[in-house]
């Protein structure tokens, strides 16, 4: 991610270039002032928000599903990265950071591995419901606590590792004297420029974002099917994560994607207009974490009333249920199919034992195995 403050300067590379601030004894600018806002309002609605989910989770929801415990890891990473807002609405008030190099490249790398955590979290989540979906037995194996924490462990870690090249990419440079910014530092080389934009665009939103659509795309043709018309509190909730998520970044890797076409075509033009749009489309990506709790508020209204404090935890509980409904739809032919077979086999055997019975019975034992072979008929 990019520093909230403005940058213009007309060259490729070299030394770094000499951001718009004024001084602090001067008037704050719009653009200071737009992300003053946006900071407050993410912090004072994110961070209660994000915790008020983890304590529903852990302490009202009595099964958690997989979607659950999903959400419970959102939730975290959220709270964590909206906890460096306060760094950065000091920065923007004062226009000049004060608080070292450590600390700035620590709070973007933050930022960065929660980009990386809940972008794969999501994955996880889309993967989940197409294989309760489409592949509902294998998804009954699968779905193991042993395997949901590993898993969950290697996009933690995945995400950590992913996001190393932010710290080496930032700095806490003197641009005055006694005035330092913390920004975006490539060694005077193009190529490290390119290589960070490109880096998390693909790996942050390119490739995750295919397979998101893959899955649901294979998840909404599965629900036409005559045994899958009903859609689940699951889908909702996971549908909302995911245009939220879209909505929030999808700027922010557009002008990543900008800044690198300036740079490979020396395109001074193309270069201004993404460094001037780069600070408002990261402080409009930070309200990513902040927005969760808010759609879980909407999705769970109908519950308000009747739970109070606990609404959320109702709203949790109900995606546990969609995955075993989902199972029932599918085996509930199978689980027919057994049972016809169960009762030929017995009317048969009897059939064979009684050679001396009554003609009359055996007819209509004729009868009935003729009606069960109809019935496996139509269940094929």
């Amino acid at each position: 991610m990019a520093t909230f403050v403005s940058t213009e300067t007309p060259v490729l590379y070299g030394s770094p270039p000499s951001p718009v601030m004024p001084t602090p004894s001067s008037k704050l600018s719009i653009s200071h002032q737009i992300g003053i806002a946006i900071l407050v309002i993410a912090f004072v609605f994110g961070f209660p928000g994000n915790l008020f989910v983890v304590w529903s989770v852990l302490c009202r929801v009595r099964r958690r599903s997989v979607t659950c415990l999903l959400i419970l890891n959102l939730a975290v990473a959220d709270a964590l990265v909206l906890l460096s807002a306060p760094l950065f609405i000091r920065f923007l008030s004062q226009s000049t950071w004060e608080f070292g190099t450590t600390l700035c490249k620590t709070v973007h790398y933050l930022c960065c591995v929660n980009m990386y955590s809940s972008i794969y979290l999501i994955c996880l989540m889309s993967m989940d419901r197409w294989l309760a979906v489409t592949k509902p037995f294998l998804s009954q194996r699968l779905r193991t606590k042993k395997r949901l924490l590993s898993v969950m462990l290697g996009i933690w870690v995945m995400a950590f590792l992913m996001a190393l090249p932010m710290p080496f990419y930032r700095s806490s440079l003197m641009v005055r004297p006694n005035v330092y910014i913390c920004m975006p530092y490539h060694w005077k080389d193009s190529a490290h420029e390119i290589f960070q934009y490109l880096w998390e665009t693909v790996l942050g939103f390119l490739l995750p974002f295919t397979f998101i659509l893959f899955c649901y795309i294979s998840v909404i043709c599965r629900l036409r099917s005559a045994m899958f018309q009903r859609k689940g509190r699951g889908n909702f909730l996971i549908l909302l994560i995911i245009a939220a998520f879209t909505l929030f970044w999808l700027p922010y890797h557009l002008i990543n994607i900008l800044q690198v076409i300036g740079l490979m075509q020396n395109s001074t033009s193309v270069l201004k207009v993404a460094k001037v749009a780069r600070p408002n489309v990261t402080a409009f990506a930070f309200m990513s974490s902040s927005v969760n709790p808010v759609l879980y508020v909407f999705a769970g209204s109908s519950h308000i009333r009747q739970a109070g404090l606990g609404f959320m935890a109702k709203l949790f509980e109900g995606t546990n249920s969609e995955s075993g409904s989902t199972r029932t739809r599918s085996s509930r032919g199978s689980n027919a199919e057994s049972s016809v077979f169960t009762k030929l086999s017995v009317k048969l055997g009897r059939k064979g034992d009684g050679a001396g019975a009554d003609p009359h019975e055996e007819t209509m034992a004729d009868l009935n195995n003729r009606d069960e072979m109809k019935t496996l008929t139509t269940l094929h």
